[in-house]
């Protein structure tokens, strides 16, 4: 698994600024559907960019709360969000939420179910602080999908296979709404949000996660240092030719309580 300490709290921060990830937050801004005085529950707030903007939408009158495990995480969200008293952050765990119920209007949950292996304990759970008819939406990663450009797909195919062992579920999307329904959500709706860059910059998404596959792979042996700068190297190389390509998609799911 991987450790969210404040290095990695930097890289998320600059990862969430992409364009890539801007557009998906303001896919899960449309989805939710905040009003003024909206009670709404972030899991995984990571570095408060999304419980920024929703606590603009809900104003003074409604209440944020971004949980996260990482306090190195909570310390940028809270920076963050200074100014907004009717935000704030604590930090827990998904699957034994400190929260009366009934009690959010709304439960958003980006890029974390995957990392859960108790997934149905904190479906449950989601379920249970939401009011009658609350609303969710969930944000996750089809990681085994990802198509990557590279002059070597044997390398690419092991330092990929590799990163599944930093989560407990890479293949999450496809059996999550069966999942949803049978927690008590109806209505559900799935839509892709794709990741896609034709460039290899760090203004980018896939910048970064690159550079983490290789290094996550390196670091659990499935392949040598070499490898690893060599298989980034042949990226850069594939971008300066204009032939770099790297696709992934998100998927949205929303849904209410049943």
């Amino acid at each position: 698994m991987i450790r969210y300490d404040e290095k990695e709290a930097r890289a998320t921060d600059r990862a969430y600024l992409t364009p890539d990830i801007v557009r998906q937050r303001m896919a899960t801004l449309e989805a939710l559907q905040l009003r003024a005085g909206d009670r709404v529950l972030d899991v995984g707030c990571g570095t408060g960019l999304l419980a920024y903007d929703m606590g603009q939408l809900v104003g003074k009158a409604g209440e944020v709360l971004g949980i996260d495990l990482s306090e190195d995480m909570l310390r940028h969200a809270q920076g963050r969000c200074d100014g907004l008293p009717q935000v704030r952050f604590a930090q827990g765990n998904c699957t034994a939420l400190a929260a009366s119920d009934g009690y959010f209007d709304a439960v958003v949950c980006t890029q974390v179910l995957l990392y859960v292996a108790d997934l149905e304990t904190a479906l449950a759970e989601f379920r249970r602080v939401m009011k009658p008819g609350g609303r969710l939406v969930v944000i996750e990663t089809d990681w085994r999908g990802a198509v990557l450009n590279s002059s070597d797909d044997s390398l690419t195919r092991r330092i990929l296979a590799a990163w599944d062992g930093a989560m407990a579920s890479p293949n999450l999307p496809p059996t999550l709404s069966p999942r949803l329904s049978a927690a008590g959500f109806v209505a559900l709706r799935v839509e892709a949000v794709p990741i896609l860059n034709t460039s290899f910059n760090a203004g980018n998404f896939s910048h970064n996660m690159a550079k983490g596959f290789a290094r996550y792979a390196e670091r659990h042996d499935a392949v040598t240092k070499a490898e690893s700068d060599a298989w980034l190297a042949d990226l850069e190389r594939l971008a300066d030719e204009k032939a770099y390509f790297f696709c992934v998609n998100r998927f949205l799911f929303s849904g209410v309580k049943g």
